[in-house]
């Protein structure tokens, strides 16, 4: 008893009231003269911190798959698994960035950390795209491809520590700053915040894919991938220079111990205990969490018990993002094979992913403020659960949408040989009618024009090609065809022909347009056509493609042979997307240069905008799914838990893009809307199974169970000091 006046005696009291009285008068002053409009002025940094962040994440993202695509040169298949492993990887680092924040450098120090980490990614990413860094031979195309894929790499591995780690820290370290009493600013705060996050992915998508299609270079002009890359680099700095300025405002609070680990071990224990008695003789418990009682108080138990119960409502979760998480891949290639035109604007394949950025800010206040309440008022009891059910139907149906697309896509699109297939198409690039026998079958061919199409041969079965003109002997054709490839024949004369391989046996990548040139001047001539250059093309003889974006080109001819007078610039066509086309160069009777076309693929005929419906039901899947999601599982988390649920739930994001890896790794589907429809049964099963799983759960109220272990825990305290109440008089007495 004699250690109780040392420890709660009125001198101690009294320094320890004005200890408190002094750092609560230092608060109000600090937060009276760094508040604006009623928010402490930290946090304007914070939400600057992220707008960039988020602008620099999602801008760098949506050229991903088309910078694995087009530049390094990957199959659609790979770029897919590449993307969704980085994806990935960005929720899978959160629980290392949390587990950083509480147990070791706290969140300040955590955030100015991985983002100094995270930019320099972005930086190194910006660096891999330079084509002219290994491009030593001046050509336009990087000599060392594996340099760029390293950079690329360690670039993109160095961002998903960054915007992982930083994940779970910048929103609750800007919970931080608000004083007691501020509930209602700190729930605006994070409203800005979230439009903060949806600002900078809606500005970013729609303004890095207008930076790639622009040409730079040192030596030649390329897509300007690094200035797509490097603008978000430059982003990821500017947010990490306005944290870094607002330090002195900020309220920092030392790491508090990690409570993730406490749940982990309290599992770890149960488990083994339940094991050492798992013998008969031992009587079981309620709930198999029960058995970490000889060694955990019964308020983390009963904590984790909740959080376990969440967490088993998650495991059907990956899937919708398995879905969801393809506008950035699938999605994107399949635009790739469409016509941006829409009306007088031009859309890019990358720029479609700002549809869904769009739809998010108009749909969430009409579902929270007029679909909800409807739904209220016809008497319909519509759960959490059930909201996030219909999410993954909404996001079923989407992807049965985008296979519908995918076959109306598919029909457009020429059909090329193989296996043991060729094509031969003839273009009569004479003055005169020309026949052409096939084994006997003859087409006639006016002066400039070619077969309807290309036809196709087995090249074991190989026909007998012959020309021949009016009044002249049949010439038969030789050629050493190859399979698998495109080849053109041309003709001028009864036994004048030349035939070339086409070289262009799919679509043009990247929405382009190939362009050749076949040269009828009796020389040699040099076309440039928007700065690519067609050097020494002899005559009646075909180049090869060079490949142009939409828009009409300007050509130029270059011989000797034009005179000085002729104009001896030309226009293409207004190209479209994905097409290509034979321009013949003739020589008019005065000796200047005109140009014949000649369609060889057709252009892209699908719009973009027939992908709308399928975000527009996606979209409203995310609102009514990941939305309420995250509502759901903060109300059913017990107060100190709420970050572990978090963890969670970003789990069940990169968990879903593995699936994604899975499916695209083993799947090898020879149809696109075959992955799309299996994809879609997949989610809808996941659907039914997670709606069984919804109808057996509970709902819970954290505070309430909280609340019983307090009064408890009041109970004895006040129990103990009624004791020592008693106690302390007859002591006194008895001295």
């Amino acid at each position: 008893m004699e250690k109780w006046p040392g420890i709660w005696g009125s001198d101690a009291i009294e320094k320890m009231s004005m200890l408190v009285n002094s750092v609560l008068i230092a608060t109000k002053r600090v937060s009276k003269s760094r508040s604006c409009f009623g928010y402490p002025l930290s946090i304007f940094f914070i939400v600057i911190n992220e707008f960039c962040e988020r602008f620099s994440y999602y801008g760098m993202r949506a050229l991903l798959i088309l910078y694995f695509r087009r530049f390094i040169g990957w199959d659609d298949n790979l770029s897919t698994a590449i993307y969704h492993t980085f994806v990935a990887l960005c929720y899978l680092t959160p629980i290392l960035g949390a587990l950083i924040a509480d147990s070791w450098l706290g969140k300040f120090k955590t955030i100015v950390s991985l983002s100094i980490v995270y930019t320099i990614g972005q930086a190194v990413t910006a660096v891999s795209s330079i084509h002219d860094l290994t491009d030593a031979n001046k050509d336009g195309t990087p000599d060392n491809i594996s340099v760029h894929v390293a950079l690329s790499m360690i670039g993109l591995l160095l961002i998903a520590l960054g915007t992982g780690g930083i994940k779970p820290c910048v929103s609750a370290f800007g919970g931080d700053q608000f004083e007691e009493g501020q509930e209602k600013q700190r729930n605006r705060f994070f409203s800005i915040f979230y439009l903060a996050i949806n600002a900078g992915s809606l500005l970013s998508t729609i303004i890095t894919p207008i930076l790639r299609v622009q040409l730079c270079g040192i030596h030649t002009k390329q897509p300007c991938y690094p200035l797509a890359f490097g603008v978000p680099a430059a982003l990821m700095a500017v947010s990490l220079i306005v944290f870094v300025i607002g330090s002195g405002m900020y309220k920092k609070f030392k790491p508090q111990g990690n409570i993730m680990a406490k749940v982990v071990k309290c599992v770890g224990f149960a488990i083994k205990n339940r094991f050492r008695h798992r013998s008969k003789e031992f009587p079981k418990r309620e709930h198999w969490l029960d058995w970490a009682k000889e060694k955990y108080d019964e308020r983390l138990i009963a904590q984790i018990k909740m959080v376990t119960k969440v967490m088993f409502l998650y495991i059907p979760l990956p899937m919708f993002w398995a879905l969801f998480d393809q506008q950035g891949s699938r999605w994107t290639l399949q635009a790739t094979a469409m016509s941006g035109k829409m009306g007088a604007i031009e859309i890019q394949p990358d720029q479609m992913q700002t549809v869904n950025a769009i739809l998010i800010v108009i749909m969430v206040p009409i579902v929270d403020a007029v679909v909800y309440p409807l739904i209220a008022k016809c008497g319909f009891n519509f759960s959490s659960l059930k909201k996030m059910t219909v999410g993954m139907f909404l996001a079923s149906m989407a992807f049965v949408v985008a296979a519908i697309v995918q076959v109306e896509i598919d029909k457009t699109l020429p059909v090329f040989p193989k296996g043991n297939e060729f094509q031969l198409k003839v273009l009569n690039i004479g003055n005169n009618p020309m026949n052409v026998s096939f084994s006997g079958e003859i087409t006639t061919l006016s002066p400039m024009s070619q077969t309807d199409g290309f036809k196709t041969f087995d090249i074991s079965k190989l026909p007998t090609i012959s020309i021949s003109s009016a009044g002249s002997p049949e010439t038969s054709v030789a050629y050493n065809f190859e399979k698998g490839h495109r080849h053109t024949l041309l003709v001028w004369g009864s036994n004048e022909y030349h035939v070339g391989k086409d070289g262009l046996n799919q679509k043009p990548e990247k929405g382009e347009n190939g362009i050749r040139f076949v040269n009828i001047y009796s020389e040699n001539i040099a076309i440039d056509m928007d700065g690519k250059v067609y050097e020494n093309l002899m005559s009646h003889r075909v180049s090869e493609y060079q490949f142009f974006p939409s828009g009409i080109k300007s050509i130029k001819i270059n011989s000797t042979v034009i005179p000085p007078a002729c104009d001896s610039e030309l226009q293409s066509s207004n190209l479209g997307f994905g097409s290509a086309y034979t321009y013949v160069i003739v020589r008019q009777t005065d000796g200047c240069p005109h140009k014949e076309e000649f369609l060889d693929i057709s252009p892209n005929t699908v719009s973009m905008a027939l992908q709308i419906p399928q975000y527009f039901l996606l979209t409203c899947g995310e609102v009514v799914f990941s939305v309420t999601g995250l509502e759901f599982s903060y109300s059913q988390a017990p107060s100190n838990m709420k970050s572990v649920l978090q963890a969670g739930w970003l789990l069940t994001v990169a968990v879903g893009n593995i699936i994604v890896l899975i499916v695209a790794g083993a799947g090898q589907f020879s149809e696109q809307w075959a992955e799309y429809i299996l994809f879609a049964a997949l989610l809808l099963v996941v659907c039914v199974i997670f709606a069984i799983m919804a109808r057996f759960y509970t709902y819970v109220n954290p505070a309430t169970i909280e609340a019983q272990f307090d009064e408890e825990e009041r109970k004895k305290y006040l129990d103990k000091n009624t004791l020592f109440g008693s106690l302390e008089p007859t002591t006194q007495t008895q001295m």
